[in-house]
């Protein structure tokens, strides 16, 4: 059977402590008798073999979060959350910008390609018109300049009807494409 046995040793740096060891050779001085091997160990575990140990006091464990820190947390995500939403308005508001302004740009372009088509065999006639629905709420205005000569200036403006009137004003413009056209045939 093993039994607990204290010994002291002198160590260099820190003076005395105490080590336990457990022996498994019966103990050979009269006073390691078996009675005096219980007394230091009902001593052992009652606390008093050791200075200044103290037995733990049984702590009890928190579980869940107390109101204070869920209050805490919540206000910490709203703060955080008003920045983050904020940008995310100013983005789908300039994608949906830039998104006009796409649908803007390939309508003028094809408006574009329309009138150059039309001048190679009617270079004559004029192109201006003003307020042309093109689809979708947008609007164009095209401008003739130097009818008569060989050389014209054709300008495309294109824009999103905002208001709903029916009339492209100077605001509303998203795209303008500026084009000369020759006169082909003579």
């Amino acid at each position: 059977m093993h039994e607990l046995k204290k010994r002291r040793h002198k160590t260099q740096d820190t003076g005395q402590r105490t080590q336990f060891q457990v022996c498994a050779s019966p103990c050979r001085s009269e006073a390691e008798t078996p009675q005096s091997y219980r007394r230091e160990a009902e001593k052992f575990s009652e606390g008093k073999f050791m200075r200044g140990f103290r037995p733990r006091k049984s702590v009890s464990v928190r579980k869940g979060l107390s109101i204070i820190e869920v209050a805490l947390a919540s206000s910490l995500l709203i703060v955080a959350m008003v920045p983050i939403l904020k940008s995310l308005t100013k983005a789908q508001m300039f994608s949906s910008e830039i998104e006009y302004k796409t649908q803007a740009l390939v309508l003028a372009q094809g408006k574009l390609d329309e009138i150059k088509a039309k001048a190679v065999y009617h270079y004559s006639s004029s192109f201006a018109a003003a307020n042309t629905l093109l689809g979708n709420s947008y609007l164009c205005n095209v401008t003739d300049t130097g009818s008569g000569s060989d050389l014209r200036t054709v300008a495309v403006s294109v824009g999103f009807d905002k208001n709903g009137n029916s009339s492209l004003s100077s605001d509303e413009i998203e795209v303008t494409l500026t084009t000369y056209i020759a006169n082909r045939w003579q």
